[in-house]
């Protein structure tokens, strides 16, 4: 038979690929990249750890491996200084978004508890310090010197604990983290004033102190942490509106005629249980419905807005709206397992892993603050020794340990891709890792499947003698392959008897294969009987054919016929538009191959027929290979796209893997077989193929607003350190630092939520 496709239910669009140990952990107290650096290492170390990656802003650490011990894992984490708590179990919908509220409402609480007792000590420091002279106040005297002496103490004491503790920790572990420069900046401010109160003490004039400096130091960055906390909250908001589309509660029935039943929390649903789904209420469970009908509103799911209609017998997934009829649905899953969790899994794991320019920038990261701790030494001594003012150097090193605080740096990626991962999950394109959003946003070449794919995947016979088709059909019932339910469909409606079948066989790429009344009977595509040497009848060029086989000797052929999805030709125009090429790839005959290339507008050169699952995933070794170019003779090329190959079918499934493994991306359709979509590396929803260029959109918006957030950290950092260090900043260096680290966290923040809003918008998505 020609190219495989199967029609699963929905629910298949959550269905993750077989992996090795999966350890999660949620991890306390990061505040920069340099944190995640230290805890992927220390975790990367540990006993069968394969892969691990650390989410700054989900706060989790996600470990791969072989015999992995939980708490093993979280004892290595804590031997960085940080707090981590094994994750034990699934986490129901609920519990996540319960813990995700409470973690941003704790930590928003936090840092807006200390701007508050920030403001009320700074602000009367600073305008002390501003008007004092005009009010005939000397802040430099009596009682107003000590109110600003044990203001700046209780700054310290009270903003800077958090900031100590996190210090010390790094410190116990031989590390350094962002917390140990505001420490030593803020600490350094405090001292030397201190030091200079006591030589003013002994009858020294005109010597400076910098109390406000150092209150207003602790209170900027708390600002900074408040606005940042806030500003990400608000970034990952599309996975928190995912997790509530789950209820809380079900009616739980005894029996289908019950009209009311008890009321249980989701979580506690179990496989079998009958549960009551009213009109306007969301559906809490995968499951068949058993009782009633009624229009679904399942664009959670599928991204597609028009409802569909159930009746009795057909299938419902979680998150589905239910618009009109009562219905009772028999649970297929646990409320904990259901294709809505799975889909919250996918995003999750999204958000919390890394594109390879991230992982470059934690590298920077990671040796960012010992290289400041270093410039801050030097410029200590440099103005102390060689310009002979160890207060000045003070200051300017106390300047540069503020103001080069990585936390931009640390957010640029994360936030991004929060919002990216989030976008694509609300059009309903599920996408498995940060790194296929980000080689989403390379692709230069796609390699399309034919059949389900730019086809609708609902071939129909149009020759076939009545025979043939009957014993055909009578295997073909046993499969969901599109050819085989258009056989089913041709027999059924030329009202042919079918002849009873068993021990069938379906093979990808192959055929199907089983006995009719003591015979075995075959499906086998053209181009396999060809390799039979089975010689077949002349058929018309442009349709499909599957050759029937009884003993092994031909009994007839069948030709299909299945026509382009309408929407298919605008896409690849838009696509070469874009400057990406398309290829089409498929079992099925070259000649139709060819001709359905032609209608498509694809390069005939580019339509590659007469693939087997294994000349697949060479074609895609091939494709991959195309376009490395020598940079001069004698040199080698560096690959200059990335590529993409799309399928639905289970002979699709080694080449979107293949894909994957070159550096590209596998894109599964959404109505495709189960082994396809776990073999992908996204999933764009149903039958929406225009959602391909939605994702390639969302990839190209997110890497462009990553690589802005890094220039604006890169670009801040350049300037700001060797202004702190020469001075330019002047006595008021620490506030101007701290308010300059706050704008620098917030203009990161806002950029990517300016991302969001360009994606929330309704309608296509302009790259």
């Amino acid at each position: 038979m020609a190219d495989t496709a199967t029609q699963p239910p929905a629910s298949s669009l959550a269905s993750t690929p077989a992996s090795d140990q999966l350890v999660r952990l949620r991890v306390e107290g990061m505040t920069c990249a340099g944190c995640v650096g230290k805890v992927e290492a220390a975790l990367k170390k540990a006993e069968g750890v394969a892969e691990a990656e650390v989410s700054l802003t989900g706060a989790v650490a996600v470990v791969h491996g072989q015999g992995l011990d939980a708490q093993e894992l979280a004892a290595a984490i804590r031997s960085t200084g940080f707090g981590a708590v094994p994750m034990l179990r699934r986490e129901t919908l609920t519990e996540r978004r319960e813990a995700m509220d409470r973690r941003r409402q704790e930590t928003v609480k936090k840092w807006y508890s200390r701007v508050v007792v920030g403001a009320v000590i700074w602000l009367p420091l600073e305008t002390l310090h501003w008007f004092g002279g005009m009010m005939g106040i000397d802040a430099h005297k009596g009682g107003w010197l000590w109110f600003s002496v044990i203001a700046a103490t209780i700054a310290l004491i009270y903003l800077g604990s958090a900031f100590y503790a996190s210090a010390w920790k790094a410190a116990r572990a031989k590390t350094t983290n962002m917390d140990t420069l505001i420490s030593i900046g803020a600490t350094a401010a405090f001292l030397l004033s201190i030091a200079n109160l006591v030589r003013m003490q002994q009858g020294a004039h005109d010597v400076p102190l910098y109390f406000t400096e150092a209150a207003g130091l602790l209170t900027l960055i708390s600002i900074g942490h408040w606005l940042e906390s806030s500003m990400t909250a608000k970034a990952g908001v599309a996975l928190r509106e995912l997790l509530a589309l789950q209820p809380e509660e079900v009616t739980k029935l005894a029996a289908a005629e019950d009209a009311e039943g008890e009321t249980v929390r989701t979580e506690e649903v179990m496989p079998g249980d009958l549960i009551l789904v009213r009109p306007g209420e969301r559906v809490a469970i995968d499951g068949e419905i058993v009782s009633g009908s009624s229009s679904l509103d399942e664009s959670v799911v599928t991204g597609e807005s028009i409802p569909v209609d159930r009746a009795e017998g057909g299938e419902v997934v979680a998150g589905s709206m239910n618009l009109t009829g009562r219905l009772v649905v028999k649970s297929s899953t646990d409320g904990s397992s259901t294709t809505l969790a799975r889909i919250a899994e996918i995003v999750l794991n999204a958000q919390s892993g890394k594109t390879k320019i991230q992982r470059l920038a934690d590298k920077v990261a990671g040796v960012f603050v010992p290289a400041v701790l270093a410039v801050a030494a030097v410029t200590v001594l440099v103005w102390g020794l060689w310009v002979g003012d160890w207060g000045t150097g003070i200051i300017s090193a106390t300047t540069v340990l503020v103001i080069s605080c990585p936390c931009a740096l640390g957010l640029a990626t994360p936030t991004a891709v929060m919002v990216g991962s989030g976008a694509a999950s609300r059009r309903g394109i599920l996408v498995r890792s940060a790194e296929a959003l980000e080689r989403a946003s390379a692709v230069r070449l796609i390699a399309f499947d034919k059949t389900g794919t730019l086809t609708l995947g609902k071939p129909e016979v149009v020759q076939a003698e009545d025979g043939v088709l009957a014993k055909a059909a009578a295997i073909a019932a046993a499969s969901t392959h599109p050819l085989s339910i258009a056989i089913v469909e041709a027999a059924k409606a030329r009202g042919l008897e079918l002849p009873p079948a068993g021990n069938i066989a379906e093979t990808p790429g192959v055929g199907l294969m089983g006995m009719v009344m003591g015979e075995r009977v075959e499906i086998v595509s053209a181009s396999r009987a060809i390799e039979r040497k089975i010689e077949l009848p002349e058929m018309p060029e442009d349709a499909s054919v599957s050759a029937v086989l009884v003993g092994g000797t031909l009994l007839g052929v069948i030709a299909f016929r299945d026509e382009p999805r309408p929407e298919a030709a605008d896409l690849l125009k838009t696509l070469r538009e874009r400057g990406i090429e398309p290829h089409l790839l498929s079992g099925d005959r070259p000649g139709v191959v060819s001709a359905m290339a032609a209608r498509l507008g694809i390069d005939p050169a580019n339509a590659h027929g007469g693939l087997s699952p294994e000349e697949k995933v060479k074609m895609v070794q091939q494709l991959s290979q195309a376009d490395e170019t020598p940079a001069s003779p004698g040199q080698k090329g560096e690959k200059l796209v990335t590529l993409a190959m799309v399928g639905d079918g289970i002979n699709d499934a080694a080449a979107l893997a293949e894909a994957g493994a070159n550096g590209g991306i596998g894109i599964a359709m959404g109505t495709g077989a189960n082994v396809a979509i776990e073999s992908a590396d996204v999933v764009i929803p149903g039958e929406r193929i225009t959602s391909l260029e939605e994702l390639l959109s969302i990839g190209r918006l997110t890497m462009r607003t990553i690589k802005q957030n890094l220039t604006l950290s890169f670009a801040y950092n350049t300037m700001a350190i060797p202004a702190a260090a020469f001075g330019l900043l002047g006595v008021h260096g620490p506030i101007i630092a701290a308010l300059a680290m706050a704008l620098s966290d917030t203009s990161v923040i806002g950029n990517s939520l300016r991302l969001a809003a360009r994606l929330r918008r309704p309608g296509p998505i302009e790259p």
